[in-house]
């Protein structure tokens, strides 16, 4: 099972709760971002392209836990960047999982064999490898060689020691279903306990803008790819069915951006992980003062491709609550990959999109500028008040 059936359990119950109390929007994972810096340079990455004041930011272990105690998600995804790069990641993890929330240690696995000894096996912890597909494949991603031998090498030696690994997968518009099947067909064999797949996001300062897929493209993908695994039910996915059902065009869905909230160097990140529009405080700011409405496909030109399973999961948790027969039905007989698809949201009424990275990066570099030169005065007021003695 992909998903072990305590974190089943546990979520469940947590989103049970939600509902019974009436609360229409609450956080099912927190996307925790305590740093920018990466190791690798990948073309379809937009998290990296920042200067390097802000590259050199992290969050500390006390902001990293105070970000999921305000959150009260049941799960933690640590992504970057590269997490593997915070001195004080092991920290961070233990600290979360002695609050009882299942985390998942996102990594390029450059790092992971070298540090494994500060890390325990435990039903709260995953590893979560970046792995795009085959060795061509992965390495043509990231734009390096050899790393695709070394992240199948990490999780040999980590599921060799107890741990449970994930292998985390993007795909594009080049991506070629046969080769992609035959890939999660490899991983039984590399020991892997579950597989998250998505279509890779536009982001908005992503070097390679010409090879994320839009939604159409994306459907067809998973139908080909799924059809290929007896629709679906030969892999592990770590993801609900109907999730898949919805990547595969038979659900028509509108995401859920709280259900996935960002905690980043700059603060709580308005609307959601992938689309950064403004950053809060407090996590009940976020939740307070945003428009989710004007956000979303069909609400906003940067949305309107996006099949993201940090967009749509929690759309696909709170619809498998809501109507268990239908999601059964699906895990039953698998993704459907052919006849006609759901109906798609229509676009016709999408506000233009708002550029506004830079904005947000300046905004960043003053206030790094003045925490430098206040850092700067105290420490010349303690050496002229040192003097004076």
């Amino acid at each position: 099972m992909a998903i072990p059936f305590l974190q089943v359990a546990r979520v469940g119950a947590y989103v049970v709760k939600q509902h019974l109390s009436g609360n229409k929007r609450y956080p099912l994972a927190l996307m925790l971002e305590p740093l920018f810096r990466c190791n690798l340079a990948c073309n379809g990455c937009g998290k990296i392209d920042y200067p390097d004041e802000i590259l050199n930011q992290r969050l500390s272990v006390a902001e990293c836990l105070g970000a999921v105690d305000e959150c009260g998600a049941p799960v933690v995804s640590i992504a970057g960047g590269e997490p593997l790069l915070h001195r004080d990641m092991p920290e961070i993890v233990k600290g979360i999982i002695a609050r009882k929330r299942f985390v998942y240690l996102c990594t390029n696995a450059l790092l992971m064999e070298k540090k494994l000894d500060q890390y325990e096996p435990n039903p709260y912890f995953v590893w979560s490898v970046h792995l795009d597909g085959d060795q061509e494949m992965h390495d043509h991603a990231v734009s390096q060689e050899g790393v695709y031998d070394r992240a199948v090498a990490a999780i040999r030696a980590a599921k060799a020691r107890g741990f449970r690994v994930n292998i985390n997968c993007t795909l594009f518009n080049n991506a070629e279903p046969e080769k992609v099947a035959k890939f999660f067909d490899s991983v039984k064999d590399i020991g892997v306990d579950g597989i998250t797949v998505s279509p890779g996001y536009a982001y908005e300062r992503a070097p390679d803008q010409q090879h994320f897929l839009n939604r159409n493209k994306t459907k067809q993908l998973f139908r080909d790819i799924l059809q290929r695994g007896r629709n679906g039910r030969n892999w592990a996915f770590s993801q609900s069915t109907l999730f898949l059902d919805f990547l595969a065009g038979n659900q028509t869905y509108h995401c859920t951006p709280w259900g996935n909230p960002a905690r980043t160097v700059f603060g709580w990140q308005r609307p959601c992980y992938l689309v950064g529009e403004g950053y809060v405080k407090t996590f009940k700011e976020l939740m307070d003062t945003t428009d989710w409405d004007a956000y979303g496909t069909g609400n906003y030109e940067k949305c309107a491709d996006c099949m993201v399973h940090s967009g749509f999961e929690a759309t696909a948790v709170a619809d498998t609550i809501a109507h268990p027969l239908k999601a059964l039905g699906v895990s039953l007989r698998g993704v459907r990959t052919s006849g006609p698809m759901a109906p798609d949201i229509p676009l016709d009424k999408q506000r233009p999109a708002d550029y506004v990275f830079s904005k947000h990066v300046e905004i960043k570099l003053e206030e790094i500028g003045r925490s430098k030169a206040k850092a700067a005065n105290d420490a010349a007021a303690r050496k002229a008040a040192a003097a004076g003695h």
